[in-house]
């Protein structure tokens, strides 16, 4: 049984490589810091901000000190134009709020609610948890746990739905189902595109 079909954001419910490229990029050139390099731009999708200025600073605190100052004073609203859903995503989740609870759990923190906002899905999920909630980020468990709680639902009947190995880490650590979308993650329930989801759940609950 599924009660609750928790999304992951980037990379799921909307494509945000060059958003976050572009995000990150302008917080380093605000400290003086050279670009993202390549391994740094395919991990930044998955990855939180706070992972992502950890690696640059490697254990120099002014540094991360100076990242973490830069990105609080940046305006997102140019990033968010840069998201890409590959759907309509509003009619699209109301549609799946008929049969489930739906959440959401994604390692972005200080960029959720402008994000729902410039969406306009802020009244679509039953439970909304982040790296904001002072829990620690994917792959630990503990958004999902803490998502699960929301949304009153127990582990064993929520299903996430994630594109990378750290989402897949943090759904069989939480206890819960876990259905791949894209390229980047491979496992046993996969499909292509968030437009394959619904059917993918029809056959879970089928089986």
């Amino acid at each position: 049984m599924v009660e609750l079909v928790i999304f992951d954001a980037d990379g799921v419910l909307f494509e945000s490589e060059e958003s976050n490229i572009a995000y990150y990029n302008a917080v380093l050139a605000a400290v003086g810091e050279p670009p993202l390099t390549p391994e740094e731009s395919r991990r930044c999708i998955f990855l939180s901000a706070s992972q992502v200025f950890e690696s640059r600073a490697r254990g120099v605190d002014q540094r991360l000190r100076r990242m973490r100052e830069a990105s609080s004073q940046l305006d997102f609203t140019p990033f968010l134009r840069l998201l890409k859903p590959s759907l309509e995503l509003r009619p699209f989740l109301l549609t799946l709020r008929n049969d489930f609870k739906l959440g959401l759990a994604t390692n972005r923190s200080a960029t959720v609610s402008a994000m729902l906002e410039h969406l306009d899905l802020n009244d679509v999920f039953h439970a909304v948890t982040s790296c904001a909630d002072d829990v620690r980020p994917k792959p630990a468990p503990d958004m999902l746990h803490l998502c699960v709680e929301r949304a009153n639902v127990e582990p064993n009947n929520a299903l996430y739905v994630g594109d990378s190995e750290v989402d897949q880490i943090a759904a069989q650590a939480a206890g819960l189902r876990f259905l791949g979308v894209g390229t980047r993650v491979t496992c046993e329930n996969r499909v292509a595109s968030l437009a394959e989801v619904p059917a993918a759940l029809s056959r879970l609950l089928a089986r």
